[in-house]
């Protein structure tokens, strides 16, 4: 394989491009400006309005696999009968069927038709897959690499990790060159799976933030005390409408604020708000919220500005759901803001209770309401928290670091095949 091949690299995405992971697009940037030659797949189209600033600079070509098999038959049947004629399908097949005995699926059946239209329609040149997100993203991949007999490498992020079944984990863990995640606990988790013989391939890798779209924030903020009806705390959250998220339990939390407080909340997300504006109704808390909606990264930056306090009231759901070290809680902190969020995850990384934000147990609107209250009604406490947060931040999550960690372990695995 020429250098050339080793370093163009095909990367996998579930959708492309996406709001809510400014941080692979931020990643993918870095990798291009490092010298990588990329191209993007993606196995959805996007459903965003708008777009970030970065995706406009992304020069990578991108590419769509079907969405759903069936909806372009003749694209996965000129896959398919150029697939049977690669040795590496024949030897990949014994392995897909032990799959779908386990996990008895359509969706099952589409990675593998997904697969056979990336080898397919590969993208000249290319000599390397990297698959973001461990779960259906990195089936495509694994079973792309097979057939066209190219190594591949992942990065696994949150609800992929704690979603997937360990058999499928282990097994993704041994076959890829290397993995890299986002979180200690995320680590630690994959680590073990991998067992001793691939445990020193995973690797931990914080995204962190273009501190350069997040310059520092030196204004004094308002010593707002929520004693001033005409002057409200303001609050803020980003985050997609969905359960992970625990927005019924911030919700609550606000409804058991003391009366006398005077706060406006201001929510920035896509999804589906309808239960939580009914929820809010029943509150009595409609007046006090406004719902932005999906915006933009230059918008939600102004706002971080605009703000007094950041809440995010993570949560682990029935089926292992979770956040990693939630993007925004990081921008938040950047920014000067105290971040009230929960004990989870890779949010301790980060945060320390009463040092640099507030953090409460998951679930537990009561303790909640209690960090909310003494953080509206003691500015200089929260400003202080938030001088903190933002000086660590600006000390350890430079994105530029795990960019170049991720161009070092590239560039060992290609200096081995050389």
């Amino acid at each position: 394989m020429t250098l050339a091949a080793r370093r163009k690299v095909v990367i996998v995405v579930k959708g492309y491009p996406r709001l809510s992971e400014t941080f692979i697009a931020q990643e993918i940037r870095g990798l291009e400006l490092a010298g990588l030659d990329l191209e993007i797949v993606a196995l959805r189209h996007p459903t965003d309005r708008k777009r970030h600033a970065v995706h406009a600079e992304i020069t990578a070509p991108v590419h769509y696999l079907p969405e759903y098999l069936h909806q372009e038959p003749g694209r996965v049947l000129r896959a398919l009968w150029s697939g049977l004629r690669r040795p590496g399908l024949r030897g990949l097949w014994r392995d897909f069927l032990a799959d779908l005995r386990r996990d008895r699926t359509r969706n099952r059946v589409r990675r593998l038709g997904q697969a056979l239209v990336l080898a397919h329609e590969w993208p000249e040149g290319a000599g390397w897959l990297h698959a973001h997100f461990i779960h259906t993203p990195a089936s495509v991949a694994e079973y792309a690499a097979r057939i066209v007999g190219l190594p591949w490498t992942v990065s696994a992020h949150a609800k992929d990790i704690w979603t997937s079944p360990d058999w499928e984990l282990a097994q993704k863990l041994r076959s890829a060159r290397w993995t890299v995640t986002c979180t200690e606990s995320g680590h630690t988790h994959l680590q073990q799976l991998a067992g001793s013989a691939a445990a020193s391939r995973v690797h931990l890798s914080y995204h962190g933030l273009n501190l350069e779209r997040f310059p520092p924030h030196e204004r004094a903020r308002p010593l707002r005390d929520g004693s001033q009806p005409e002057d409200p705390v303001q609050l803020l959250s980003v985050g997609r409408v969905v359960p992970k998220k625990g927005y019924d339990v911030l919700l609550d939390a606000l409804a058991q604020l003391p009366k006398d407080l005077h706060w406006r909340f201001v929510h920035v997300g896509g999804g589906d708000t309808t239960e939580l504006r009914a929820q809010a109704d029943r509150l009595g808390l409609s007046e006090r919220i406004e719902w932005r909606g999906a915006l933009d990264q230059s918008e939600v930056l102004a706002l971080y500005d605009q703000s007094d306090l950041f809440a995010l009231a993570c949560r682990i759901t029935a089926d292992g759901d979770r956040d990693g070290l939630p993007n925004v809680l990081v921008e938040a902190a950047s920014q000067g803001l105290t971040c009230v969020s929960t004990a989870i995850s890779g949010i301790p990384e980060l945060f320390r209770d009463g040092e640099n934000g507030l953090l409460v147990p998951p679930e537990d609107s009561v303790a909640l309401s209690q960090a909310l209250a003494h953080a509206i009604c003691d500015p200089a406490m929260r400003n202080e928290l938030g001088k903190v947060a933002q000086q660590k931040v600006r000390k350890t999550l430079d994105y530029h670091a795990s960019v170049a960690q991720l161009v070092d372990l590239f560039e060992q695995e290609w200096t081995v095949i050389a």
